[in-house]
């Protein structure tokens, strides 16, 4: 029984890299047309290339690692949904001080590089 499901597993590993090569060729079939087909309006080019891509990534999708990335991005819009997003008082409050921080630092190592410069010119003269 373990047999059968290494050998099914390795089969479906076979036709996913068959899908997401497809999926390659669609695409990169798609940009040649769409620069290949100069004379023919943008839009229609666009919607072409957009339609192939759409085409390309429903193949993908047909694979375990197509599969894979789709529960990835699923998961993680889920995850950017629980984030607690600081308000605009916040967001304003931490911009000030990280500016104020950063012109503080800026001003110190200003000083320092001239204590460093005059002190160079003295000892060379």
């Amino acid at each position: 029984m373990a047999g059968m499901n290494v050998k099914a597993e390795v089969e479906s590993t076979g036709m996913d890299t068959v899908k997401l090569l497809l999926a390659v060729v669609l695409l990169i079939g798609g940009i040649v047309l769409f620069y290949f087909l100069e004379e023919y309006s943008t839009l229609i080019r666009v919607l072409g290339l957009l339609a192939i891509s759409g085409l390309a990534i429903v193949v993908a999708l047909q694979s375990v690692a197509g599969r894979r990335v789709w529960d990835f991005a699923v998961a993680a819009r889920t995850e950017v949904r629980k984030v607690v997003w600081p308000s605009r008082q916040e967001t304003i409050q931490t911009t000030l001080i990280v500016f104020g921080m950063v012109l503080l630092v800026g001003i110190v190592l200003w000083l320092f590089d001239m204590m460093l410069m005059a002190i160079v010119q003295s000892v060379t003269g």
